[in-house]
């Protein structure tokens, strides 16, 4: 096996083959991989934090893919280098990637500069892989100046990718299924930016009255950040029109973000809460190991599971007796 100094030096020179074996090894969940994991993680952290995090979503159809494809190429162009995490729904059986983004991003997987890694969610809540923030933290380390996270669709998976985000970004399509006022509230409320894509000639009308409804939308939401409007953008992603003015508001985004002072705020509460989910996911990990009968993972999840004990309360059980035994 590759030595973590090697890989070190290999993401440092941008070398896609020992990034994705980089990325492999945090994605594993052998304990002998997870030390390393740490390891290389906690040497290559002063190497991070100089790229611009693009969350983007939208419903199934909506063109993510094709989206993401030419406005990478676009923002190569410009003499940016461009990572792609896709986050595919995972196998049930093998919890392997079902997807394969590469496939669907052919050209852009071409791009001496572009770097696209299709990661399952292996059954992570909201179509997010739970290392998608450190993989991030990898291709950071690596120089990419644009990191392109795609998620599975609409669902909690908005909630996580904001969590991890400077940008997010809504893809529209015109009679999408997406007008449900559930669905277009919720995403109101976390979004930075909206394109509506696969407009043309045939549907302009439609889409002007769509991005209208969007507008009248966000003017009943709070404000996410200070002196900026939601922009609601029309386009075709395939035929590459508008992706000049999604990536001139992006960056007009990030630049008042630094401005006001709130994107290097934003970006400490996101490690916070990564610091957060870590020390729940680790905690969990020991319980599962703790053997004794008194402090039992397993007896009080069956208590849940045969609705012997309301599930909240089991867990309260275990964790007061398991603190109380670690405090002793």
């Amino acid at each position: 096996m590759i030595s973590v100094k090697n890989i070190i030096e290999g993401i440092k020179n941008a070398d896609k083959r020992l990034l994705g074996k980089a990325i492999t090894l945090i994605e594993s969940k052998k304990p002998e991989h997870r030390k390393l994991a740490e390891e290389l993680l906690k040497a290559i952290m002063p190497f991070t934090g100089n790229s611009v995090r693009v969350g983007i979503t939208g419903v199934p159809g909506a063109g993510k893919s094709t989206f993401i494809e030419n406005f990478g190429r676009l923002a190569i162009k410009k003499g940016k280098k461009v990572a792609v995490l896709a986050i595919d729904p995972s196998s049930s059986l093998n919890k392997g990637s079902i997807l394969g983004d590469k496939t669907r991003m052919e050209e852009l997987s071409k791009e001496e500069n572009a770097f696209i890694r299709p990661s399952p969610s292996s059954g992570f809540l909201g179509g997010v892989a739970n290392t998608t923030f450190e993989t991030m933290l990898l291709c950071e380390a690596a120089g990419y100046d644009y990191i392109l996270i795609e998620t599975v669709g609409v669902g909690q998976s908005e909630v996580l990718v904001a969590d991890i985000t400077d940008v997010f970004l809504f893809l529209k399509i015109i009679g999408g299924g997406d007008e449900l006022q559930g669905i277009k509230r919720g995403i109101m409320e976390m979004v930075d930016l909206i394109f509506i894509n696969k407009v043309d000639e045939e549907n302009l009308q439609k889409a002007k009255m769509t991005k209208q409804e969007l507008l009248r939308a966000l003017f009943f939401m709070p404000e996410k950040e200070k002196d900026w409007k939601t922009p609601v953008l029309l386009g075709s992603a395939l035929n590459n029109e508008g992706l000049e003015r999604v990536f001139e508001k992006i960056d007009d985004f990030i630049n008042l973000k630094k401005k006001s002072g709130s994107f290097e705020k934003i970006r400490k509460n996101q490690s916070e809460k990564r610091f957060e989910y870590w020390v729940q996911e680790y905690i969990l990990q020991m319980t599962k190991k703790e053997n004794s009968e008194e402090n039992s993972f397993e007896k009080h999840k069956k208590n849940a599971s045969e609705l012997k004990g309301n599930p909240s309360s089991e867990a309260k059980l275990f964790v007061e007796k398991l603190l109380g035994k670690l405090i002793s």
